[in-house]
């Protein structure tokens, strides 16, 4: 029963985390049309900001958590299985991308635009295609 319910409380982490990850960079495309300094970029600042201090980051760790927990339930042979490699290169280039949206926020509440609101719109499908690729990974546990 106890691994059931830490893999529901993983799964509502990977949402909230997901949802996170899809967001922010919409928020970014809208703010690169801001002017630095105006009440718009004010607003956008705030809201990225809570988006990633009160959702994303509590969410990611959680998923790290609850992650760990479950290969630690379930035997750490489970960690050379191609399916949980495959969830685990995920993970890894959502956590990489967590950090670089981070980063692009702290950039955006300083005034800078180094991306345009193209390159905003165009990336923020990718945590969707990386998150994909893991369920496809993990439901059908073939062997890669």
């Amino acid at each position: 029963m106890l691994i059931l319910v830490v893999k529901a409380v993983h799964i509502l982490a990977v949402i909230a985390w997901m949802a996170g990850l899809l967001y922010l960079p919409r928020l970014f495309a809208y703010h690169t049309r801001a002017t630095p300094g105006s009440e718009m970029d004010q607003t956008f600042q705030v809201m990225e900001a809570k988006l990633l201090r009160i959702i994303m980051n509590p969410s990611m760790i959680a998923v790290l958590i609850l992650g760990g927990t479950l290969v630690w339930l379930e035997g750490w042979r489970l960690l050379l299985t191609p399916w949980l490699i495959v969830k685990l290169c995920g993970v890894a280039f959502l956590l990489w991308w967590h950090h670089f949206l981070g980063r692009a926020r702290k950039g955006l509440a300083q005034g800078l635009r180094p991306r345009s609101e193209r390159f905003w719109r165009m990336t923020n499908e990718l945590p969707f295609i990386v998150a994909a690729v893991i369920v496809l990974a993990v439901v059908t546990k073939l062997p890669i």
